[in-house]
């Protein structure tokens, strides 16, 4: 079994004491953290907007199978088919049989983290269809055959340098060439690719369950090219991406990309309510919504916890978090990294292999406060440590070492038998085995109380 928490802990040295990395990572999030900013100081109000928001995922969520079927019988009353999944397998096998159906050879993606979650790329190749990522952070990593490491802004990690110079090994291009230059290479190589598909493929940021529309928000346009010339568009969300009502976009939309990019709204919004109709000239003949479990069911049956599936994917808890910014999105060896990405995965993905995540933050809370829809996220970390003690998915040094720390700090009488020096070996001993780079304070010569008493 591979040991994900020996895995983690190594990447985080790494990355820790990685100097070029962190000045990137801050760099970048800093001016994520400036523009952020500028947009929140024009939204008034904000706090009765998140609690708003938050009781509208609240309903969502508590009435999920109502609003699916919802969404799903206006979807299909507009054209659209819909093809339900509970897991990745059952996802990639639907996919993989509407290409083959269709004898399509390649595919063209627009950004979306559900994708890397069932892994499909590599369904893809394995069946040898050809698919490329539009977006250019998501092809960027895709040519460096990495994974996301931000779920808004997948190669955070890169330098402008470091871009240059992959443009250069790959295309030729200058090995100074500017930001404006590589994107006009990008554009150059993906153009032709969206006539040439056979299927587009993109997520969904909402899924509306009164109009059976999926809403897709982006800066590129590249989502709107994937979804209009390849002859079928299929898109995949998770069961929690549903909301009531076409009318909450209008506050949903203005939170999403304030809190995502600091813009007032993002470049393009696009509204999807089925194929093209028999008096429309463009767009696809067939579109397919997959609607994925993946373990979603398993965290809504946690009632503390349920409310992690509020989360509208923005990004804010990542960029606010103090060990996000040190050990960076790829450590987490994750879909979905950071304070949510942690709250979420030891459910999505069991427990028992990835409950350290939930013991790898500080518990400032910052992820809580910045949440545009009031996930009370590092109150969910502690609730997921709660669960991996109680059913028995820590290891039993883990369990043996608390239960003499509790017996310890909860009786002086047991505390003021042992010296300082004595307490201090077993601190040692203890939280040496964690916090290897840490030094612990002196102990005092005489404890609290007996200074107390001495007195």
């Amino acid at each position: 079994m591979h040991n994900h928490f020996h895995e983690f802990i190594l990447q985080s040295r790494s990355k820790s004491f990685d100097k070029v990395h962190r000045n990137i990572i801050n760099y970048n999030i800093d001016k994520y953290d400036n523009a952020v900013g500028k947009g929140l100081s024009r939204l008034s109000n904000l706090d009765s907007v998140k609690k708003k928001v938050h009781s509208i995922k609240w309903r969502a969520i508590e009435n999920l199978d109502k609003y699916l079927i919802e969404f799903e019988s206006n979807l299909i009353r507009n054209g659209g088919k819909v093809i339900w999944a509970n897991n990745a397998a059952e996802a990639n096998q639907a996919i993989i049989k509407i290409a083959k159906q269709h004898q399509v050879s390649s595919v063209v993606k627009s950004k979306s983290m559900i994708t890397e979650e069932i892994e499909l790329n590599n369904t893809f190749k394995e069946n040898n269809i050809n698919v490329l990522e539009t977006d250019l952070g998501e092809f960027i990593v895709q040519l460096l055959g990495q994974k996301p490491y931000h779920i808004v802004t997948p190669a955070m990690h890169l330098s402008r340098q470091n871009i240059a110079d992959l443009f250069h090994r790959q295309f030729g291009t200058a090995i100074n060439a500017t930001p404006q230059e590589l994107t006009l290479k990008a554009r150059e190589l993906l153009r032709h690719q969206f006539v040439d598909a056979g299927i587009g493929i993109t997520g969904a940021n909402f899924l509306i369950a009164d109009t059976g529309s999926v809403a897709i928000t982006e800066n590129e346009g590249n989502a709107r090219l994937v979804t209009t010339f390849p002859k079928i568009h299929i898109t995949i969300a998770g069961i929690e991406k549903i909301i009531p009502s076409m009318a909450d976009l209008d506050i949903f939309w203005p939170l999403l990309s304030t809190h995502g990019t600091g813009q007032n709204l993002t470049v393009y919004n696009t509204l999807l309510t089925g194929p093209k109709q028999y008096d429309e000239n463009d767009g696809p003949t067939e579109m397919y919504v997959i609607l994925l479990d993946n373990g979603r069911t398993q965290l809504l049956k946690q009632k503390e916890q349920r409310q992690a599936l509020y989360c509208i994917r923005c990004g804010a808890c990542l960029n606010a978090c103090p060990v996000y910014r040190n050990i960076g999105g790829h450590t987490y060896a994750t879909t979905y990294s950071g304070p949510i990405g942690s709250v979420i995965s030891p459910h999505l993905k069991g427990m028992k292999d990835f409950k350290h995540l939930s013991q790898a933050s500080t518990l400032c809370g910052k992820c809580t406060e910045v949440c545009p829809v009031k996930i009370d996220l590092h109150k969910m970390l502690l609730l997921n440590r709660r669960d991996a003690a109680q059913y028995g998915n820590n290891s039993w040094l883990e369990t043996v070492g608390w239960f003499f720390w509790k017996k310890g700090m909860l009786s002086r009488k047991v505390m003021d038998m042992l010296s300082p020096r004595v307490k201090r070996n077993i601190f040692q001993i203890f939280f040496k085995s964690i916090f290897k780079e840490r030094e612990l304070p002196l102990f005092g010569t005489k404890s609290y109380s007996a200074s107390k008493n001495s007195n």
